[in-house]
């Protein structure tokens, strides 16, 4: 059956009010995140010292301080996180998007997008029960491994997109010039989406840096310095959970401080990953 033909005036009318309500949607959208940027970037960037990036958290109830513990913290459990989620997920994707085929691949996938949507406190009390419990204490390791978790769904779905967007050409000239598949994959269709599976990855990390309900129940918070990986420790998602419901009003300056911080780092990444992603499709057309 054809479709009906409008009239020429009545196209343009539709087209009119679509360009219109589009629009005002993309504005609303916009105008939402730049309110939610600005209200944080009033209340936290006028709170930022240099203490705040070099000093311990004061005792309760005296002003001032720091939270560089938490920063510390928080920057130990991502590296923690990037050791097992981003080798596992690579591996696992670039095994689904190069070798995998037949039920066992469907499973896979099937498996990882479940994970992936798994809330992360279920994660948290996964790790507690497995990793806390059996060493009878908070620890970074405990929390960086709950991070490392959740960042095997994200890393191996998109180091497999990845890879599958490589054209088909350069797999048969890889193997055209008598390279076995493992060292084609390796030396020719890796490298080719590498930018992307690190644009992918960086973005991996700008999602969990901001994860607190997992690290309540596996680094739990320290006053202190954290020596090693063995002891509880701050970092910054749950320093500003625990300062925010506080009573005091310098703790809540603080907590804005400390989520300004947060966003400036989550954002950094975000944007240093699109400029990634765009140098390298410009350099692969």
């Amino acid at each position: 059956m054809a479709s009906p033909v409008y009239p020429p005036k009545r196209r343009r009318v539709v087209n009119a009010v679509m360009l219109t309500l589009t629009g005002l949607c993309t504005l609303l959208v916009v105008s939402v995140l730049f309110f939610i940027l600005g209200y944080l970037a009033w209340h936290g960037a006028r709170s930022l010292n240099w203490d705040f990036f070099t000093k311990l958290p004061a005792p309760v109830g005296q002003e001032g301080g720091g939270m560089a513990n938490a920063l510390v913290g928080s920057l130990k459990m991502l590296l923690i996180a990037s050791a097992i989620g981003i080798p596992i997920g690579m591996l696992a994707g670039i095994y689904l998007a190069e070798f995998g085929r037949g039920w066992l691949s469907g499973l896979v996938r099937y498996m990882t997008d479940l994970l992936n949507g798994v809330p992360s406190i279920v994660m948290g009390i996964f790790v507690y029960t497995l990793v806390v419990l059996p060493m009878r204490h908070f620890s970074t390791l405990a929390g960086g491994i709950a991070l490392g978790i959740m960042m095997i769904p994200i890393a191996l779905r998109s180091t497999e997109e990845f890879l599958r967007g490589v054209p088909n050409s350069m797999r048969e000239s890889g193997l055209a010039l008598g390279a076995s598949k493992a060292q084609t994959v390796f030396t020719v269709i890796v490298p080719a989406a590498i930018t992307g599976i690190v644009t992918g990855i960086m973005l991996n990390l700008a999602r969990v840096a901001g994860e607190t309900a997992p690290l309540l129940f596996t680094a739990f918070g320290n006053q202190f310095w954290s020596k090693g990986v063995n002891e509880p420790t701050a970092s910054l998602p749950v320093m500003i959970f625990n300062y925010a419901i506080s009573p005091y009003e310098d703790w809540h300056r603080q907590a804005w401080a400390a989520g300004f911080v947060l966003l400036m780092a989550v954002l950094a990444i975000n944007i240093v990953a699109r400029v990634i992603l765009q140098r390298g499709r410009r350099v692969g057309r």
